[in-house]
Order: structure tokens, then C-alpha cells, then sequence
């Protein structure tokens, strides 16, 4: 199971070189990895369950410019108990841009203690 999002690059987020700047990478990673959650519920905090991030692998493939249109692609590669990874495919049209895995961790909202995700979560990101 997959999940799309399609950013546009605003010239705000490219650098000096023309090319999107690569911290905002992961800023639209992590967009789209709370714009799937919210597609369950637009509000997926009130099941007392959140996620964090605890570590990100990218890999760049070529530049995007302001006003490219990336097309983001996430699914859920790997479930454990309390984390799960989920991976990233970045395009311009057919050309890839970057890939990516993130390691996420579920934790109780307020206190941050690792927690199994609700099975609705689970079953939703495709697990």
C-alpha cells in the first residue's frame, strides 16, 4: 500500500545553486508522512498515539527547481513493535530526485513513551 502527494517547490526552499536546499527534504517527507496519517483522521493525536522521528536516510538523485512539481511517494517497508520504516520515492515527472527511508517511532501523546501504533494506524499505513 501506497500513499502520492505531489509539492510544489516554492523559490523560497531552492539555494544559491537554483536547486531545492536539502533540509527541506525532510520537511516534505515528514509532510507527507502526517498528511497519509491524517487521511484516517484529521485529528490521529486524539488516539493518544504519535509518531517521532529517529532517523533518516536520503539519498539524492538530481535537482529540483522552484515550481517543479514533486511527486512523493511513502509506504510502510518494515513494522516493529513500537516503530516502523517508512520509505520515500521524490520524482520530477519520470526522474527521480531522491529516495529515502525513515525510522519512526510511536509514542503516547504528551509523554513520548514508546507505544504499539492503534490497530486502525497499523491497518491504514498498510500493516
Amino acid at each position: 500500500m501506497a500513499y502520492t502527494q505531489t509539492i510544489r517547490v516554492r523559490y523560497g526552499e531552492v539555494d544559491a545553486q537554483g536547486v531545492v536546499f536539502n533540509a527541506h527534504y525532510l520537511a516534505y517527507l515528514d509532510d507527507v508522512a502526517d498528511s497519509w496519517l491524517r487521511t484516517l483522521n484529521a485529528d490521529f493525536e486524539s488516539t493518544g498515539w504519535e509518531l517521532m522521528l529517529r532517523r533518516a536516510d536520503l539519498t539524492w538523485h538530481g535537482p529540483a527547481g522552484v515550481h517543479d512539481e514533486l511527486v512523493v511517494s511513502a509506504e510502510v517497508v518494515r513494522w516493529g513493535t513500537t516503530s516502523f520504516d517508512m520509505a520515500f520515492d521524490v520524482r520530477v515527472e519520470d526522474r527521480v530526485v531522491l529516495t529515502a527511508t525513515v525510522y519512526y517511532v510511536g509514542v503516547s501523546v504528551g509523554d513520548h513513551v514508546p507505544m504499539a501504533p492503534p490497530p486502525a494506524v497499523r491497518t491504514h499505513l498498510g500493516g
